[in-house]
């Protein structure tokens, strides 16, 4: 019996080397752990971790964090295009003591920071900003 399954086919069109993956994460804490972030994620637009980082003080399940994270911003984006936008590139949920910023990372992954009120939306904005050119030159090389 044949098999509909075409093993040739590719879901995204990135690969990623030890190297690379220990770059990115340096960047994840150099540029947004240092900069008084709680947690961290790359992620892919499925819901699959990337690179994380963390101050080491976080407890929370990232993976089912990944998961709602890729759902929500799928949701927005769908949002974004019934009120005639092409996309919502960023989104911001503000908490009592944690938030949660996401940012668009190419067309296939989003970048999650975790952090709490000691740090200001303006600067982690810079930060993230800072953290996503140089994510983006690792994969150059």
């Amino acid at each position: 019996m044949a098999s509909d399954y075409d093993d040739d086919i590719t879901f995204t069109e990135y690969t990623l080397g030890q190297e690379q993956l220990e770059k990115i994460e340096e960047i994840l804490i150099e540029d947004l752990i240092n900069s008084g972030v709680h947690s961290v994620l790359l992620i892919d637009m499925a819901g699959n971790i990337i690179a994380k980082a963390d101050n080491g003080a976080c407890e929370h399940d990232v993976y089912s964090l990944a998961a709602l994270a890729s759902a929500n911003f799928a949701a927005v984006d769908t949002m974004a295009k019934i009120v005639g936008e092409d996309e919502f590139s960023l989104l911001f949920h503000k908490g009592e003591t944690e938030s949660i910023h996401f940012s668009k990372v190419q067309s296939e992954f989003l970048l999650i920071s975790i952090f709490g009120k000691k740090v200001s939306l303006g600067l982690l904005r810079l930060k993230v900003a800072e953290a996503i050119e140089k994510i983006k030159d690792v994969w150059k090389q």
